[in-house]
């Protein structure tokens, strides 16, 4: 959903999946048309996994599982999870209610992976790249930084722990971790 991926860089997202099991899904899907395999120009000259315009219709019915599997009681948002997760979950759970009046540029650099956020009082758009123009940038481990947008944490709590950086505006960091409020989890029944 955030632009094509290397085989390796699928797999490093899946941990526990074995490389033939990753390589007969992907095969699967390219051939149910749900993605496609091409060659990145020279100097990369690497073949990448990209969803097709059909592809890429499925992420409402992802958001509504991710939005239903967040009120399962057993549901932990602290447990790790990949940058790309990350990045597609705020685009799940972002409330534009709660984003009245804002209009920023929210950088997230997570390893060796950048995103870039567009938060508008309606929508936030999310893109692999360069954090150019962001007038804030989290830095850490995407659990870290889910800590902070989820579970609540303090973000000056997470930098005294060496956890998270901030640079920029810390208004706008303070307001951003608030547009991502968690449903209600369900009752378990008796």
């Amino acid at each position: 959903m955030l632009g094509p991926r290397r085989f390796s860089d699928l797999r490093g997202s899946l941990p526990g999946i074995s490389a033939n099991v990753l390589t007969q899904r992907l095969e699967g899907l390219e051939a149910a048309g749900v993605l496609m395999r091409h060659k990145l120009p020279p100097p990369a000259a690497t073949q990448v996994y990209e969803l097709t315009e059909w592809g890429h219709e499925s992420e409402p019915i992802f958001q509504a599982l991710g939005r239903w599997a967040a009120r399962s009681p057993a549901h932990d948002p602290s447990l790790p999870f990949s940058a790309v997760s990350l990045m597609l979950s705020l685009r799940t759970m972002f409330d534009a209610r709660r984003a009245q009046g804002i209009e920023a540029r929210i950088g997230f650099r997570l390893g060796d992976e950048t995103f870039l956020g567009h938060v508008t009082p309606k929508s936030i758009g999310i893109i692999r790249g360069p954090l150019e123009g962001a007038d804030v940038v989290f830095t850490g481990s995407a659990a870290n930084i889910a800590r902070a947008i989820y579970a609540g944490q303090p973000i000056d709590a997470l930098e005294t722990d060496g956890v998270l950086q901030i640079e920029g505006n810390r208004a706008v960091a303070e307001q951003f971790v608030s547009l991502f409020p968690l449903p209600p989890k369900v009752q378990r029944q008796p």
